[in-house]
């Protein structure tokens, strides 16, 4: 067992922590640090940390600026990174709409989603259309559980944008997708392939 930090250096693992996953929840929280949800919430408004929803409406609300194909609404999942032309992450946490009720294993069109709008989001234009996809789910995903899906741009030709994402619930892939997008907008042209 690993010996109790002291209330500086618990609150400087707090922070840290944070910057790597904004999403924990205060329970997460409290469980890595071995200390109680309540000393986490004091940590957190000891140190002017909001809790998990106002900091997920925060990095929102930064992200979703940036995007120009889809309305904030459009997107699938908390866009929480996004470098337009290079990559995305976005965070999805599954609720009952969005699983089968008998057994509560996630519908797989959610995931397919969550990455097809992070594909499009990635490219810098008004009117982006997907093309094509193959995707690969690999575990069930269930209520309650957060997918975390990460987006690549691998190779952009002319108005084409092959963008691959990969979909993680903790450090397991449940999900890989390869989409291609096109810019059909003026300034991308018309798609001849």
């Amino acid at each position: 067992m690993k010996p109790r930090l002291d209330r500086k250096e618990r609150r400087e693992a707090l922070q840290k922590l944070l910057r790597e996953d904004p999403f924990l929840t205060d329970w997460q929280l409290a469980e890595a640090l071995q200390v109680s949800v309540a000393t986490i919430r004091l940590d957190r408004m000891a140190l002017d940390i909001p809790e998990l929803r106002e900091r997920a409406r925060q990095i929102a609300s930064r992200t979703y600026s940036e995007v120009r194909a889809l309305r904030g609404e459009e997107v699938i999942g908390e866009l929480i990174e996004l470098n337009l032309g290079r990559s995305a992450t976005s965070v999805l946490n599954v609720t009952d709409e969005m699983v089968f009720a008998r057994n509560q294993i996630m519908r797989g069109h959610f995931l397919f989603a969550q990455g097809n709008s992070m594909a499009v989001a990635l490219v810098d234009s008004d009117v982006v259309l997907t093309k094509s996809a193959e995707v690969r789910f690999y575990q069930t995903v269930h209520l309650g559980e957060r997918v975390v899906a990460k987006a690549n741009v691998t190779s952009v030709q002319g108005n084409r944008y092959a963008v691959s994402v990969s979909s993680f619930v903790h450090d397991e892939v449940v999900f890989r997708g390869e989409f291609v997008v096109v810019d059909v907008s003026e300034k991308g042209g018309v798609d001849r392939g």
